[in-house]
């Protein structure tokens, strides 16, 4: 027990009234990392250990091709999948969908969202407690304060991928959104020349790379997977998903129906072209509608006190004058 009081009078001597607690939290932290390597170790799966070791001692002439031909680099993160991807396949396909939408299409893009979550918590939450212990140190914070400033940090660092990812994805959308029409027209005045859809849709897609990139890609997706012998429908509704859109959606809905129908396709295009073209315009008008209601505020505080200031200030500043030296006359009279 003396040692223990002794302990607690030196932290406190040391770090203020709250030493203790700062100490308990700090090696919170330090366990915290020293257990992290030990849960995220992935055990060696005993059938590839057998596999590793019942291997020839020569591979083939194509298996070494092959090996050739794959990336030198492995993923470091491949160990900790267990931890770092959902285990349920809901969750994990809604994951993987966003990150899609937002632009990201590599095999391990889950694996590194949920990675760089957990790495700038941790790192946000180490800097947190740092900031506590100095403001623990040099002041007299309170114990709300305190935890303010250590998960403060921790949680704007988890939900920091989260917040970049969802813009990433908004900012997408809308120029995909945007470019569609543009590229509709390519598309229509590309099938109406005599070519057929696949060679209209790779047309396009050069077309726009300039303009529009990320549209560029899915058209050029699109192209791969037709020539690589997938079902066009297919094809076309996981474009639909992948842009997340509404009018992209509708457009491959055009598109199969017309396939499934046996109507032109020219004929579909064009009515489908001068609707989105319509519908561009719409949106448009709809947002120079809401400026003057966006400006209402700033043309107040920018317009509204420099006016008063002109209009009533003279008068304010003859009404101050006078008072004045009516004060100094009545002060000499006396």
């Amino acid at each position: 027990m003396d040692i223990l009081e002794d302990l607690n009078a030196m932290l406190t001597d040391m770090m203020g009234p709250l030493g203790p607690l700062t100490a308990v939290l700090m090696l919170g932290v330090v366990l915290i990392l020293i257990t992290l390597p030990v849960l995220l170790k992935k055990r060696e799966d005993p059938l590839e250990k057998l596999k590793r070791g019942q291997a020839p001692a020569e591979e083939p002439m194509t298996a070494k091709k092959d090996r050739l031909r794959q990336s030198g680099g492995k993923d470091k993160l491949e160990k900790y999948a267990n931890f770092l991807e959902p285990q349920k396949a809901e969750e994990l396909s809604a994951v993987r969908l966003k990150l899609v939408q937002a632009g990201y299409r590599t095999k391990n893009a889950v694996r590194i969202y949920h990675f760089s979550q957990f790495a700038l918590g941790i790192g946000f939450l180490v800097l947190g407690s740092i900031y506590a212990l100095y403001v623990s140190s040099t002041g007299d914070p309170t114990t709300t304060d305190l935890i303010l400033y250590t998960l403060g940090p921790g949680c704007a660092g988890y939900m920091l991928p989260k917040y970049w990812v969802t813009k990433r994805q908004q900012k997408r959308r809308q120029e995909i959104e945007n470019g569609f029409p543009d590229s509709l027209d390519m598309m229509l005045v590309c099938v109406e020349a005599g070519q057929s859809l696949d060679q209209a849709i790779i047309r396009v897609s050069k077309e726009l790379r300039a303009g529009f990139p990320d549209l560029a890609d899915e058209y050029e997706l699109v192209s791969y997977e037709m020539k690589a012998g997938k079902d066009k429908t297919s094809v076309l509704r996981d474009m639909g998903e992948r842009c997340g859109v509404s009018d992209i959606s509708s457009f491959v809905t055009v598109l199969i129906q017309s396939q499934q129908f046996g109507t032109s396709i020219a004929d579909a295009l064009r009515v489908f072209s001068a609707e989105m073209r319509d519908k561009r315009v719409m949106r448009a008008e709809e947002k120079a509608n809401t400026l003057p209601v966006k400006m209402t505020l700033a043309t107040m505080m920018l317009t509204v006190p420099p006016l008063l200031i002109i209009l009533i200030g003279p008068s304010i500043f003859e009404i101050y004058m006078t008072l004045g030296g009516g004060a100094q006359a009545a002060t000499g009279l006396e």
